[in-house]
């Protein structure tokens, strides 16, 4: 059925405007007895259950930052089977984000183009909603993505993910650094270690012990990623997420015309597929074996998830199916895996 839907209506709605109307459908799926009977239909099988970052995950597989960016939603996802949510990108300082258009489809790709540019309410309301959240439901696993404020100038950014690290990490079941999103000027180069030191270890005092991470871009040559890996494993860094969204446009098979439309920002879904396996490999070949790694891109199948947990990846993420396979791709995933 959703199928249908998403041909004869969802594909014909601004993209940003359908993915608001799918929040409030979520949104709504949280709130009981609609959480109640969405988690029946949906819940994980028990033998799903895995351990990472000390803690208890109904399912390897969960939803990437940037689907709920301000915290909405967290409740309703959860219901609909994902083992964990990761919301933001938070930043310091709230912003609305580029202007729209600033989401794109490339159908024939089953993949998305994004310059949202960090769009939200900023870390003292993500806080607020938190605290509420934690105070009704204590079992979702919930990761917060912090990023650097637009306003805030390259050289003052640690100053900056100290603040929101400060407000949110206490409220977190972990905590990401996203030093990798093409859609903030100059955040990209916070990855160069001599600049990406200084701010983990501020980032990472400020956390006091909740987990934390780093997420990277597919588009890092892979001395970089080894780098950045190592680096993250030097400062005793809980994991390391990769990857984000791609630059690149090689190899697509959206009309020309279309993809020179949507313009810059970055690309999600399928085409990602391949890269983010390889740097998945390098990472892995990087760190001990104790040290999580969450595997995101191109993610669609549960033959997809099942790649990715026998490259080494601890938990596998996914967000741009999602638009493409409705409401129960959790549940069909988390069966799959079940059934092999």
């Amino acid at each position: 059925m959703y199928p249908l839907l998403f041909r004869t209506v969802l594909s014909r709605m601004d993209p940003e405007t359908a993915h608001h109307a799918a929040m409030l459908v979520i949104r709504v799926l949280g709130l009981p007895p609609f959480s109640w009977a969405a988690r029946a239909l949906t819940r994980p099988d028990p033998a799903l259950s895995t351990t990472a970052l000390g803690l208890r995950f109904d399912s390897p597989f969960g939803v990437a930052a940037g689907f709920d960016k301000d915290v909405k939603g967290a409740k309703g996802l959860y219901a609909l089977g994902f083992g964990h949510v990761e919301v933001g990108t938070i930043t310091a300082v709230p912003q609305q984000g580029n202007p729209r258009p600033r989401l794109f489809r490339l159908i024939p790709d089953r993949a998305v183009v994004n310059r949202m540019g960090f769009n939200n309410g900023g870390a003292e309301h993500a806080a607020a909603r938190l605290k509420k959240l934690r105070a009704r439901s204590a079992r979702a696993v919930i990761g917060v993505n912090i990023g650097k404020s637009r306003v805030v100038d390259v050289d003052r950014a640690t100053a900056d993910y100290v603040t929101s690290a400060t407000l949110l990490a206490p409220l977190a079941d972990y905590l990401v650094v996203n030093v990798s999103s093409p859609n903030t000027p100059g955040l990209r180069g916070l990855q160069a270690v001599e600049t990406l030191r200084p701010l983990l270890e501020a980032v990472h005092a400020a956390s006091g012990p909740t987990p934390l991470l780093v997420k990277i871009a597919p588009d890092l040559p892979d001395d970089e990623i080894e780098a950045i890996s190592a680096l993250a494993v030097d400062l005793g860094l809980a994991g390391l997420i990769a990857t984000n969204t791609t630059i690149s446009r090689d190899g697509l098979m959206t009309d020309a015309d279309v993809i020179a439309a949507a313009g810059d920002g970055g690309l999600s879904g399928a085409p990602l597929k391949e890269r983010a396996l390889q740097v998945l490999r390098l990472v892995r070949a990087t760190v001990p074996a104790d040290f999580a790694v969450i595997s995101v891109g191109g993610v669609e199948t549960a033959e997809d998830v099942r790649a990715r947990l026998a490259a080494g990846a601890t938990l596998v993420q996914g967000y741009t199916a999602f638009l493409y396979r409705g409401p129960l791709w959790a549940r069909q995933i988390n069966r799959g895996l079940r059934a092999s």
